[in-house]
């Protein structure tokens, strides 16, 4: 049995990495209802924006717009989005197998990566897949101007050809229990075409041709983004539920070892009363 000492100590420890992980713990509370919020205003833009993209495409008569052009995907392009820091649970590790799912499947010498977080790119960095761009220790966390530099990039490259294929890893938002990993092709983009009720005619101006073109454009731009908002509330999501779970286990943790020091007080309490007894003894023959 370990000494009274070194127990005490050891409590003393546990009871400082419980005051770090909820300290952690209030901080992503306080920052997911932030990010929550964001990504859930998000979703309603991003539905629009599509019903609107799928609405002007099915009256185009010349869908020959670079980014609609399906071919075989030969090469192909990844956004993987994860996060700067760890300590929050499996959240990383699920992005990181999606992505080399995809890798394993498409082959590494036809998979190109370009990594939105820190983990992601030390993961990587050391695997012999080809990254073409990073971007890492990112105050504040992916926002807009990053959203739209990447999908000018992205749209660029698909529309020279010199990708076929360009997919989002990234993990949705549910609750802060939730998240799930995902893997969402982003071009080319396949319109649906407007059937029934929503097959109604406008007027546009200028005309489909040209609004269809900034709407696609538009699109990916908004689909990056979302998927920044949504990957910033699975993150803060998923390290709350993990500094939650580490906390809990530090109380279970310092009551086991309280009742180990207990014990250990115990033991040496009784055999000094033995031997106080029996130096009582000895004296009285």
């Amino acid at each position: 049995m370990a000494s009274l000492k070194i127990i005490r100590k050891r409590i003393s420890s546990v009871k400082s990495t419980q005051k770090i992980t909820k300290a952690m713990k209030m901080v992503s509370a306080a920052k997911l209802r932030r990010a929550q919020e964001a990504a859930t205003a998000a979703r309603p833009y991003a539905e629009k924006l599509t019903a609107l993209l799928h609405n002007v495409a099915a009256r185009v008569a010349d869908s020959s717009h670079p980014l609609l052009q399906t071919r075989e995907e030969r090469s192909i392009h990844a956004l993987l989005v994860t996060a700067d820091r760890g300590l929050c649970g499996g959240y990383n590790g699920n992005l990181i197998r999606k992505a080399e799912a995809l890798i394993q499947e498409r082959g590494r010498e036809h998979v190109r990566l370009t990594i939105v977080g820190r983990r992601g790119f030390d993961y990587f960095k050391k695997r012999g897949v080809h990254i073409a761009d990073k971007h890492i220790n990112l105050f504040g966390g992916p926002g807009d101007a990053l959203a739209r530099s990447l999908a000018e990039q992205l749209a660029r490259e698909f529309a020279e050809g010199t990708t076929d294929g360009v997919y989002l890893i990234y993990s949705r938002f549910r609750s802060a229990l939730v998240q799930v990993p995902t893997v969402e092709k982003l071009l080319p983009i396949t319109p649906e075409k407007a059937t029934g009720g929503d097959a109604i005619d406008y007027l546009y101006e200028p005309n489909a041709a040209d609004l269809l073109d900034r709407l696609l454009r538009q699109y990916v731009t908004v689909l990056i983004h979302r998927a920044f908002l949504e990957a910033t509330a699975s993150e803060h999501g998923a390290r709350m539920t993990a500094m939650e779970s580490a906390t809990s286990n530090a109380s279970d943790m310092i009551e086991s070892l309280t009742l180990a020091m207990n014990r250990a007080r115990q033991a040496t309490i009784t055999k000094e009363l033995m031997e106080i007894v029996g130096g009582a003894e000895a004296l009285k023959g």
